[in-house]
């Protein structure tokens, strides 16, 4: 694992969404597990602040979205969030619903595209995110593993929750998982 000087972690900026769009395509819609833009979208202006890209030399090496959520529940890919009422709908900018109320950051998506894969971008990412959710007071993260992600999920010390149901846009072999929010770095 190297870092790469080159590859900057921001937060999503509005010119980053093609590229994010197409790493989600990428990755997903071979498993039949794309959702699209305008959700990808939807989800991350419910929650700006725990939305972040790995900005690329050549655009979007990654991206992670994340968003507040009940425990043990988890967005419909087959939906977007719905805007705000009071709000034009078809508008890209229509601001998000207020985010759930919780103590539950549910980390919906994290790619890291295949050029840059084995660098520890994706750790980079989670440790970003586990700092982030800190710093806004979250308990818990959780998420739902798919594609046979579960081993890679509890390395990093997320627990299966195998009796929790999920929408059946997940797939078959999916598994809702969450870990506590790690304590921070002393001294």
């Amino acid at each position: 694992m190297t870092h790469d000087a080159r590859i900057r972690l921001r937060h999503i900026a509005d010119g980053d969404w093609d590229g994010i769009a197409a790493l989600e395509a990428e990755v997903y819609a071979p498993l039949g597990l794309s959702e699209g833009r305008a959700a990808l979208e939807s989800r991350a202006r419910a929650s700006p602040s725990t939305c972040f890209v790995l900005d690329g030399p050549e655009g979007p090496a990654g991206y992670l979205l994340a968003l507040p959520y009940p425990p043990f529940e988890s967005p419909d890919l087959a939906r977007a969030e719905e805007p705000a009422p009071g709000t034009d709908p078809g508008s890209p900018q229509a601001p998000a619903p207020p985010a759930f109320p919780s103590d539950n950051l549910h980390l919906h998506d994290l790619v890291v595209a295949e050029d840059f894969r084995g660098r520890g971008l994706a750790r980079r990412l989670l440790r970003h995110l586990a700092t982030t959710a800190r710093s806004q007071t979250y308990e818990q993260i959780s998420l739902v593993a798919v594609a046979g992600s579960e081993t890679f999920w509890s390395a990093q010390g997320y627990r299966a929750h195998r009796e929790i149901p999920l929408p059946g846009s997940y797939g078959t072999d999916a598994v809702y998982m969450s870990a506590a929010v790690p304590e921070g770095r002393r001294g």
